[in-house]
């Protein structure tokens, strides 16, 4: 899960594509009563640009699977969400550092997954919630 920026550059592979499934952390999940099924896949693309910054456009893709956020029923998504970051040698607060040398892409990707969860999952799109007078 890492590009090797300086070997890249050696070869004069400025661009290319990527591709590996991730087994993310267990407690990486925000929707309550619900987990990532199985592994995340991760692909994209990187650039190499003049300055060594990297600019990297990736897609991750998962299942959350659990219980329904309305009728606690079995419940699952898929997820997909396409990310632009940029890699940078420098300080900068608004992007990704690296150290020139190599680009570790597993923190970038931890935050893909955490900013692409939806707040809640259903069973059925039309769920209305647990049926208090349903004896």
């Amino acid at each position: 899960m890492k590009l090797e920026i300086k070997k890249l550059n050696a070869l004069k592979k400025y661009t290319g594509d990527f591709e590996f499934e991730y087994e993310p952390p267990k407690d990486i999940c925000l929707v309550p009563l619900c987990g990532i099924e199985g592994k995340v896949f991760v692909g994209g693309k990187y650039e190499i640009y003049d300055d060594d910054s990297v600019g990297v456009d990736f897609t991750v893709r998962y299942r959350i699977v659990g219980q329904c956020s309305y009728c606690l029923e079995d419940a699952e998504k898929d997820v997909e969400k396409a990310f632009e970051i940029l890699f940078v040698t420098g300080d900068d607060e608004d992007n990704y550092h690296y150290d020139g040398i190599s680009i570790d892409l597993k923190p970038a990707v931890n935050d893909a997954i955490l900013f692409s969860q939806p707040n809640l999952i259903l069973c059925k799109e039309d769920c209305t919630g647990i049926d208090v007078n349903n004896k």
